[in-house]
């Protein structure tokens, strides 16, 4: 007896090319914006489905890195007829615009948004006047 999604795809069951699902990685989404008082940036990345355990950030001058894995789903006893969600290893470095306090960075998940908020450095904190010494 045909199983039901035999009867669905008839003739094409047998037919199906089987999709191939990249296995190299892939680059989340992610938006960058200036806001609040005191002024940060605020860092949005989409990593749905990533557990948290799999991701690290790092900040260092003005660049901020976001790495981790997304698994990949398991396809035993499936045919694909698509694939899109990509899975496997990630990194994203975002070069931001301005100065940021790294050690006052913070980071929350919710919905499978990674959000990160990162204050931005006071300029005078940045520079500083040099004495000139007499020899």
């Amino acid at each position: 007896m045909r199983s039901e999604m035999d009867q669905m795809l008839g003739d094409a069951w047998g037919r199906t090319r089987y999709v191939h699902r990249r296995t190299t990685g892939f680059s989340p989404n992610v938006d960058v914006y200036y806001c609040g008082n005191p002024q940060r940036a605020i860092v949005k990345v989409d990593l749905a489905g990533v557990a948290l355990s799999e991701v690290g950030i790092e900040v260092s001058g003005r660049h901020l890195a976001i790495a981790g894995e997304r698994p990949v789903q398991e396809t035993e006893g499936r045919v694909y007829q698509q694939v899109e969600i990509p899975s496997g290893p990630f990194r994203r470095v975002v070069e931001l615009q301005v100065e940021v306090d790294a050690e006052q960075a913070s980071a929350t998940y919710e919905d499978g948004i990674l959000r990160i908020e990162l204050p931005l450095r006071d300029p005078d904190e940045t520079s500083r006047t040099v004495p000139i010494g007499r020899k």
